[in-house]
């Protein structure tokens, strides 16, 4: 399409391509149903390559720039840059939301697919990679992020069954 297109056009064109494929994504991302981007999604469960997050602190140093990266927060959204509520409500909807954002940022990716066909080389290469490197950090994060609240999360349930058990347990020894 854009291969015999002079530097300026082809600028033009993947900057409106890329604008319009990431509102479009956006729009989606928000009308998709909530279960979409439920955690228990084969999508969205950990590969055993992930060690748990560890590979993306071991190999990707993400602890380093992860906090270092813009963060959107959506009208009424709440922030992520931190836990504000240690409730298992707030953490699975942190998790739905990590999930969200990096189906979010991987379909973004895509952008880089019709990049690369429609452009002549080294274009298609420059503006695949830049489109790579504007969505790919920002999935990695929300995987991450997803590993480090499930492990919260795991512990805030134990947490509130051993409660529970030792409620049960006063109970039956104030009533003999």
């Amino acid at each position: 399409m854009l291969k015999n297109a002079n530097p300026l056009s082809i600028l033009f064109w993947n900057i409106a391509l890329a604008a319009c494929w990431h509102v479009v994504v956006f729009i989606a991302c928000v009308r998709l149903p909530r279960n979409f981007f439920d955690s228990g999604r084969k999508r969205y469960q950990p590969f055993r390559w992930e060690k748990g997050g560890r590979w993306y602190r071991d190999h990707l140093k993400i602890q380093l720039w992860k906090d270092k990266v813009p963060q959107f927060i959506a009208k009424d959204g709440f922030s992520k840059s931190h836990i504000s509520s240690l409730s298992l409500k707030y953490l699975n909807e942190f998790i739905m939301e990590t999930c969200r954002g990096e189906w979010m940022h991987l379909a973004n990716c895509l952008c880089a697919v019709v990049v690369l066909l429609i452009n002549p080389f080294p274009a298609n290469v420059i503006f695949a990679i830049l489109i790579l490197l504007g969505n790919l950090p920002f999935a990695i994060i929300q995987r991450y992020n997803r590993f480090r609240l499930d492990t919260v999360r795991r512990k805030l349930i134990r947490d509130m069954q051993h409660a529970s058990q030792v409620t049960e347990q006063e109970k039956v020894t104030v009533s003999t």
